[in-house]
């Protein structure tokens, strides 16, 4: 696993341990938004990235969303076939009610974090 993936992951891990426990309380919008902290983390790495959008299908199935369902099948395909060769629009939230290649602007404590553990660029 790349150091970013490795270093991304507990980040990750967190927002979608807090989505459970949104879910869990009955908080379903707060879920969701948990969900989309996790995938604008994990979006540059392949495995964050289909990870964010697999709990993002299981959200669309338990909440008996069709669009959220089938949008993220869509965008599994895509983060699996596409975050390896750099085509993630940088802060999209990952939901269907947002474009897949829609940049949006990064919260400042998730610009922090991923400022932590990216490498620099070249």
């Amino acid at each position: 696993m790349p150091n970013f993936a490795k270093a991304i992951r507990p980040y990750v891990t967190q927002e979608i341990q807090q989505a459970q426990r949104s879910w869990a309380a009955g908080q379903r919008v707060q879920a969701f938004r948990h969900l989309e902290r996790a995938h604008v983390l994990g979006q540059s790495s392949t495995v964050q990235h289909v990870r964010t959008h697999w709990h993002m299908f299981l959200w669309g199935m338990r909440s008996k969303s069709l669009r959220e369902t089938l949008g993220q099948v869509f965008r599994m395909v895509g983060a699996a076939t596409k975050t390896a060769i750099g085509l993630v629009p940088t802060g999209n939230t990952g939901g269907s009610n947002v474009s897949p290649f829609k940049p949006l602007p990064v919260p400042q404590d998730l610009a922090r974090i991923l400022a932590s553990v990216k490498p620099p660029s070249r």
